[in-house]
């Protein structure tokens, strides 16, 4: 018999950059990022690195070439869960792959799963201590909280779906999540759904006509878009950006202000109070 998840919490977020010096430098020098761990490999050139409290995976290919196309992009995200091998039957059971195997943890396709390698973790990344051992200590709250960002956590991350109908069950479903809004997004030429899962809230947005999420569905296809920094003041994110030469833009949202993909290593982040 099929059941939810249930997801405690989410460990981080995954992505794919081009080069890795460039991101890790870009990362700390715009946003004050923490490096946490490096993890170099055969495949990859990976690392944790931490923004605001939201941390994040980055990985960056060690040959660029079957990338290139598709580029940089938000690969999948990381959720604690009771027990991965728990996880990982019910997957199979539901006839989805996994696309990487670690024993203690899983990946499953993407290509099943909206566009987004779900990953599943039996210990959280913010345990004391932690299941791997940071550079430093993570950073409390209070310090993001002064950096000049003002950041205060992750308000959400936006998963662009082409059937919000088929998205929003699947959440529901397997994931173990519930609907917190729906709202129209007229500015986006989009509709969202908004849901509760583990200690996160993911929106999925669907378009309606012409406009940026349809672009980015003919672009990338079904997956994560975006990254949404909860902040203290926008007008504070808006000084300090305009301060380093970068001028935000309308988020998917009323209320949110972003900084352009090819202003931030081809990934959208968004800033909201």
């Amino acid at each position: 018999m099929k059941k939810a998840l249930d997801c405690l919490h989410m460990n981080h977020i995954n992505a794919m950059v081009e080069d890795f010096e460039t991101a890790v430098d870009h990362l700390r020098d715009l946003y004050g990022a923490q490096f946490n761990l490096d993890l170099p490999g055969d495949h990859w050139h990976a690392c944790l690195i931490t923004i605001g409290g939201v941390m994040f995976e980055v990985f960056a290919p060690s040959e660029y070439l079957l990338h290139a196309r598709f580029g940089p992009h938000y690969v999948g995200i990381e959720y604690q869960v009771p027990d991965a091998d728990e996880a990982r039957a019910e997957a199979l059971a539901r006839g989805m792959r996994v696309i990487r195997e670690l024993g203690v943890a899983i990946h499953v396709h993407p290509a099943e799963a909206f566009g987004v390698a779900w990953e599943f973790f039996g210990r959280s990344f913010h345990d004391d201590p932690p299941p791997v051992q940071y550079v430093e200590p993570l950073k409390p709250s209070d310090y993001w909280r002064e950096h000049p960002l003002g950041y205060t956590g992750l308000k959400r991350y936006g998963i662009a779906v082409s059937n919000l109908e088929s998205a929003t069950e699947f959440f529901e479903d397997f994931l173990g999540a519930t609907v917190l809004y729906e709202e129209a997004r007229p500015a986006v030429a989009g509709r969202a759904v908004g849901l509760t899962l583990a200690d996160t809230v993911a929106e999925l947005i669907s378009p309606i006509g012409p406009g940026p999420i349809e672009r980015h569905l003919a672009r990338y296809g079904d997956g994560i878009r975006s990254t949404v920094f909860a902040v203290r003041e926008l007008d504070q994110v808006r000084h300090y950006f305009a301060e380093r030469g970068i001028t935000p833009h309308p988020g998917d949202a009323p209320g949110t202000l972003a900084i352009a993909p090819e202003d931030n290593l081809g990934l959208l982040f968004e800033f909201s109070e």
